[in-house]
């Protein structure tokens, strides 16, 4: 697809059919994600697959509150039969600009402005959801509770010091019920954005 569409075409995708994927596409879709940006290249992020009915089953039942999944919003996205889990690590991004040519070697976390092991693995993500667009594909991010982030480490073994950002569902599509969300319309250009100083709030 020509870029322009894939960005046009891209939304979150709440249903799926029962369809599997390839797995060359899925390879696609993770390969691109690593050309996401990242600070110092550190490139301070995983991924978790998991394309097995047991692992999914075993990923909602351990990344959702109890009692979820009774509703059809839930039904239609625990058919996805794909799940990527991007994970930041912030450890990552210390040893890297602890390093002789970074300098900050007494790894002063008030030196970042923001946390970028998560904003890089956030870029990483939505690589990887519009991959899934040019792959004819739909997907979704949506995060972990925090709450269940303990018994989403435990269930699938990742280290504490990787925190997941979210999770990704990828599938074929199914005829999906619009988020009343989107009822609130997109935001113009000439709402958001400041030419020259913040009080300027007018389009070319």
């Amino acid at each position: 697809m020509e870029f322009q569409a894939v960005v046009s075409a891209r939304r979150m995708v709440r249903n799926y059919t029962d369809h599997s994927v390839d797995p060359t596409t899925v390879e696609r879709i993770l390969h691109n994600a690593l050309h996401s940006p990242s600070a110092g290249f550190s490139q301070g992020w995983a991924f978790l697959q998991l394309d097995a009915r047991a692992d999914i089953d075993r990923f909602w039942a351990a990344a959702t509150p109890d009692g979820a999944g009774e509703d059809p919003w839930s039904e239609g996205m625990r058919r996805a039969p794909v799940i990527v889990v991007p994970l930041s690590c912030k450890r990552v991004y210390l040893d890297r600009y602890a390093a002789a040519d970074k300098g900050w070697s007494d790894r002063d976390e008030s030196r970042w402005p923001v946390p970028y092991w998560h904003i890089d693995t956030g870029m990483a993500s939505l690589l990887m959801l519009l991959t899934a667009v040019d792959e004819g594909l739909g997907a979704c991010f949506f995060g972990i509770p925090p709450e269940c982030t303990d018994a989403f480490r435990t269930a699938f073994g990742v280290p504490g010091d990787y925190t997941p950002i979210g999770a990704i569902t990828i599938g074929h599509r199914a005829p999906d019920r619009r988020s009343p969300s989107l009822r609130r319309g997109r935001r113009g250009l000439d709402e958001v954005l400041h030419r020259g100083s913040w009080g300027s709030h007018h389009a070319r």
